[in-house]
């Protein structure tokens, strides 16, 4: 049960219906039964009523609905939820990471231009950390394992490599653009495209 109620599986819309965010079945629950949002009951992807709190609890549990178990029977997750006064969509910018960085860069090395595969490719600092470089995304790109491992703890220049281009700090954009449906939810497929 405390799998279901933990995994980030409930499409948060604002009240105009675009994805801002992810949440947990706990966290819906909790935001449905203080009246900030309800839940649409989704059927067959075409038919779709948004549902408050008191309501949801007598629906029924269909074989495809998650569900958790309460004193009072079991009570279905909800798969999207709308937001009943946010109208606002947030931005954000991705995180400093290796996925970060290789989306920033495209899958590709920034050394030698090649397109990568995952096994290929791992993060660079230009200014190695060993020589003060910091990890941040100006001193970080994607490049080639054997050319990183050239260069070492070298800088670029040092070596002879040049960047392709140099690295930025990604934009911010609308949180929807970040919402993946990682867990093949069909109910969010109409709200992300």
């Amino acid at each position: 049960m405390s799998d279901v109620l933990h995994k980030a599986t409930v499409l948060v819309l604002n009240r105009n219906w675009q994805a801002i965010d992810v949440k947990t079945p706990a966290d819906a629950f909790c935001m449905m039964a203080a009246g900030t949002a309800t839940a649409l009951d989704i059927a067959s992807g075409e038919n779709m009523a948004p549902t408050k709190w008191g309501e949801w609890l007598d629906l029924p549990v269909r074989d495809s609905d998650n569900a958790v178990k309460t004193v009072h029977g079991p009570v279905r997750v909800p798969t999207v939820l709308v937001l009943a006064k946010y109208d606002k969509v947030p931005k954000r910018r991705p995180k400093l990471s290796g996925k970060g960085i290789w989306e920033r860069d495209g899958g590709v090395c920034q050394y030698t231009g090649k397109k990568l595969s995952r096994d290929e490719g791992n993060i660079d600092h230009i200014i190695p950390r060993s020589r003060g470089g910091k990890t941040t995304w100006d001193n970080c790109v994607l490049a080639d394992k054997r050319i990183n491992s050239k260069k070492a703890n070298h800088t670029p220049d040092e070596v002879g490599l040049r960047l392709q281009r140099k690295p930025v700090t990604p934009r911010e954009m609308p949180a929807t653009y970040y919402i993946r449906n990682t867990h093949g939810v069909p109910d969010w497929e109409m709200f992300l495209e």
